[in-house]
């Protein structure tokens, strides 16, 4: 049983939540922290949670293994300081600050200190965590090349970098926005009511790593929930390659392989295991297991599961899985890039007080 609490109540908050309800022999949410008492009373009645309006008061009835911040950006650094003060490991948010200024302070202030994971769930989810177990497997031999179309910000640069295993080596950045008209899709409330076209904003990195390495970042406003703008990725290396869902690489020089990632599921074509995410596997290989079958869980559910389950393991001993240090390291490079497309010319990273 893995037993934290969550601070705040913010967009990320049900997916932790869901998971309790989907497997509770195995998630527990002690308590939450939510400071507005009508949307904390809404909130027990629907999950069955006890709510605390601060922080004192969520502690004096019991103290979590480790809590989980979903808080706005500016009000999320204050919170993890004032957690690790009181000696509580945190699972943060993503980003753990809005700006380098507060990246930087807020890891002098803790990042040696505290234990502080950042909750960046886009390595875990099935299809990505297939396709880095697949680079890791050394078929692709040395990656030197990531092109990523698959998410925002940080989150597509952590997906870069984890595709060409570099750390916090210095990099050139040169990034442009581009700007063209699109119908508009649907948000997080649900679909568009009527026919609208809008402006989407498209913004294009490149990614010089000093090792020589090569990432290429594009994602523009309305991918997550178009209908219309997919997801692109192609991932390359000495021996092989990743090209979307398919797969290439040699047993030896004259002897070329390809196969896709095959996802497997439950519950369709008159199945009758359940309605459920089995995993992918590769060429007859399984290159990933859902860890939490029989579970209703969409991905980035799974993901975000995957994410509470290493944080449990590192409060008990365990190995970092996604430190401070690289949140922050993927957020600064999230600003640069933005300052990059701004300013029309390419920004280089310099060393801050986590490398």
């Amino acid at each position: 049983m893995i037993t934290f609490s969550i601070l705040g109540g913010g967009w990320r908050t049900p997916f932790f939540l869901k998971l309790m309800a989907e497997l509770p022999e195995q998630f527990r949410i002690a308590s939450m922290l939510v400071r507005d008492p009508a949307k904390g009373a809404t909130i027990t009645q629907r999950w069955g949670v006890p709510t605390f309006t601060t922080l004192d008061e969520l502690l004096r009835t019991e103290r979590p293994a480790f809590v989980v911040t979903s808080v706005p950006w500016a009000v999320n650094p204050g919170m993890i300081v004032e957690c690790v003060e009181r000696g509580l490991p945190v699972l943060s948010e993503t980003p753990p600050a809005p700006t380098v200024e507060a990246l930087n302070d807020l890891y002098q202030r803790v990042g040696k200190t505290g234990k502080v994971q950042i909750a960046e769930q886009y390595p875990f989810q099935p299809l990505h965590a297939a396709r880095l177990q697949l680079v890791h497997s050394g078929k692709l031999g040395i990656v030197t090349q990531a092109q990523v179309s698959i998410a925002h910000g940080y989150h597509g640069i952590v997906l870069i970098r984890r595709f060409l295993n570099v750390g916090f080596e210095p990099v050139s950045i040169q990034a442009r926005n581009f700007t063209a008209p699109l119908v508009e899709g649907p948000g997080r409330s649900g679909p568009p009511a009527e026919e609208k076209i809008k402006d989407d904003t498209q913004i294009m990195a490149q990614f010089d790593f000093a090792s020589g390495k090569l990432g290429t970042f594009d994602f523009t406003g309305a991918q997550y929930f178009s209908y219309i703008r997919g997801n692109r990725l192609l991932v390359r290396g000495e021996r092989g390659e990743i090209d979307n869902s398919l797969a290439r690489w040699l047993i030896d020089h004259r002897t070329p392989m390809q196969a896709a990632f095959e996802r497997h599921d439950a519950g369709y074509s008159g199945n009758l295991e359940g309605l459920y995410h089995k995993g992918y596997s590769v060429g007859g290989e399984w290159v990933y297991r859902n860890p939490f079958t029989p579970a209703r869980l969409t991905d980035d559910e799974i993901a975000v599961g995957q994410c509470v389950v290493k944080m449990h393991e590192y409060v008990q001993g365990g190995d970092p899985f996604y430190h401070l240090a690289e949140g922050c390291h993927d957020h600064y490079l999230y600003l640069l890039m933005q300052q990059s497309a701004a300013e029309g010319a390419a920004m280089t990273s310099a060393p801050q007080s986590w490398c």
